[in-house]
C-alpha cells in the first residue's frame, strides 16, 4: 500500500471525516518514486484504470480498501513519465468512463478531456506557459480558393510581434494548425521562443482539413494544395524569404504523414520538416494490421522507404515510447539519414497526445529554425 494510504489506515479503517481530511490535503494520483497509486472514491461494483500506453494491460483493476468507499490501484511508471488516463466505473449496473474526480490536471484534445498523471520528475516546460514579458503575435484569417479540393479553405496566419511588411520572414506551414494552437499552445510557444531569440520571427500558416484521415493520408490533392496553392498564396500576400531553407512543414500523427508526403511530392521546395508521432505505417511483407484508414498511408510509406529521395535537408522527429508508432518512427530515421538528410530524433516517456507534441516544440523549432541564441546549429 502507498505510504500515505498506509498512514491513513494505520490499524483500522478510517471514518468519513478522516477520509475527507486526507482527500482535502492530498494530491492525486499518489507518486512514490516509480510507484503511482490511483485512488477513486465512491460507490461502485468495480473500478478500472484505462491509460493509453502501448503494450500495457488495457484495464488495471482497483481494489476496494476495506470498510471504506476508497478504491486504489498501483502501477510502476519510470521517472519523467507523463500519461493520460480515465477511470472506468461500474455502479448500479452502469459502466461509465470518467476523468479522475480527485485530480484537477486535465489534458484536452478534439475528442474531449483526459486526466493527466505526472510521474516523478515531470514538469510542464515553462516556455509553454504565457509569459507576461513576451510580445504576442497576431492571427489573421484568410480564405483560400482551392482548385485541388474544389472548394474554399479557411486559413489562419500567425504573424510575429512587431511584424513589418518591409522585412522578410521564414514560413512554417502547420497541419492541424488550429488544434496545435488550442491543444499544444503553439502560438504561446512561438511568442516565447521569438521573444527569447531562440527562433527568428516567422510567419506560420495554420491549415486545417475537414477530412484529415483522407486528405492527410498521402493524398496527392493535398500535396498539390500545399505546394501549388497554399505556398504561392502565402508568397503573394506576405513578405517571405524566398529560399527552401526558410520554408518548413510540420504535423503530428496523420499530419506527420501529410507533411512528409507533401515535401516528397514537391522536391526542393520545403527544406525543413517537423514530424511528431507520424503515423508512418508500412508493411515489410504481406498485409498491414492497422485497418482500412491506413491503406493509402501504407502504400505511400512502402514506396517512400523504397525510394525516399531527399524530401528535405533537415528533419526533426519525435515520438513517445508509450505509443504503438514508436517502431515505425524509429525505423524511418536511418532510412532518412542514408539519404544524407540531417535528422534529429527524440523519444519521450509519453504517448500519442497533444501535450507530448507541445513539450517537444522547443527542441524541434530551435533546431530547424535557430535564432540568434542557437545560431551555433548552423
Amino acid at each position: 500500500m502507498n505510504p500515505s494510504l498506509r498512514k491513513l489506515f494505520r490499524k483500522r479503517a478510517p471514518g468519513k471525516k478522516e477520509i475527507d481530511a486526507f482527500v482535502a490535503k492530498t494530491d492525486f494520483p499518489l507518486v512514490d518514486g516509480n510507484d503511482i497509486t490511483f485512488v477513486y472514491r465512491g460507490h461502485a461494483e468495480s473500478v478500472h484504470l484505462r491509460c493509453w500506453i502501448s503494450g500495457f494491460n488495457a484495464a488495471q483493476t482497483f481494489q476496494q480498501l476495506l470498510g471504506t468507499d476508497l478504491w486504489a490501484v498501483t502501477i510502476e511508471l519510470p521517472p519523467g513519465s507523463r500519461i493520460e488516463y480515465k477511470f472506468e466505473v461500474v455502479a448500479n449496473g452502469r459502466r461509465s468512463l470518467i476523468v479522475d474526480p480527485l485530480n484537477p490536471v486535465l489534458a484536452h484534445d478534439p475528442f474531449g478531456a483526459n486526466s493527466v498523471c505526472q510521474g516523478a520528475g515531470y514538469e510542464r516546460p515553462a516556455w509553454t506557459l504565457p509569459d507576461p514579458g513576451a510580445r504576442r503575435g497576431t492571427i489573421e484569417e484568410m480564405p483560400l480558393a482551392s482548385k485541388a479540393f474544389g472548394e474554399d479553405r479557411s486559413l489562419k496566419v500567425y504573424l510575429p510581434a512587431r511584424f513589418r511588411r518591409t522585412r522578410r520572414y521564414p514560413l512554417l506551414i502547420a497541419h492541424d494548425g488550429a488544434d496545435y494552437a488550442r491543444f499544444a499552445d503553439l502560438t504561446t510557444v512561438l511568442d516565447n521562443l521569438i521573444q527569447s531569440l531562440e527562433i527568428p520571427p516567422m510567419i506560420v500558416a495554420m491549415t486545417q482539413s475537414p477530412d484529415r484521415l483522407k486528405e492527410y493520408g498521402a493524398d496527392d490533392r493535398h500535396a498539390e494544395f500545399i505546394g501549388n496553392e497554399l505556398l504561392p498564396f502565402m508568397a503573394m500576400n506576405y513578405p517571405l524569404i524566398d529560399e527552401p531553407r526558410a520554408r518548413g512543414l510540420m504535423g503530428a500523427s496523420f499530419g506527420g504523414v501529410a507533411t512528409l508526403h507533401a515535401a516528397w511530392r514537391n522536391p526542393g521546395v520545403f527544406d525543413r520538416l517537423l514530424l511528431q508521432s507520424g503515423s508512418f505505417a508500412f508493411s515489410d511483407l504481406g498485409q498491414h494490421e492497422r485497418g482500412p484508414v491506413f491503406h493509402s498511408v501504407v502504400r505511400f510509406m512502402n514506396e517512400f522507404r523504397e525510394k525516399p529521395g531527399q524530401p528535405a535537408g533537415k528533419i526533426y522527429m519525435n515520438c513517445g515510447i508509450y505509443e504503438s508508432l514508436i517502431y515505425e518512427n524509429r525505423s524511418l530515421v536511418p532510412r532518412l539519414q542514408q539519404q544524407g538528410i540531417d535528422v534529429l530524433f527524440e523519444e519521450a516517456r509519453d504517448a500519442h497526445n497533444w501535450e507530448n507534441w507541445r513539450d517537444r516544440l522547443r527542441n524541434g523549432l530551435t533546431w530547424l529554425f535557430p535564432g540568434p541564441v542557437w545560431i551555433v546549429y548552423e
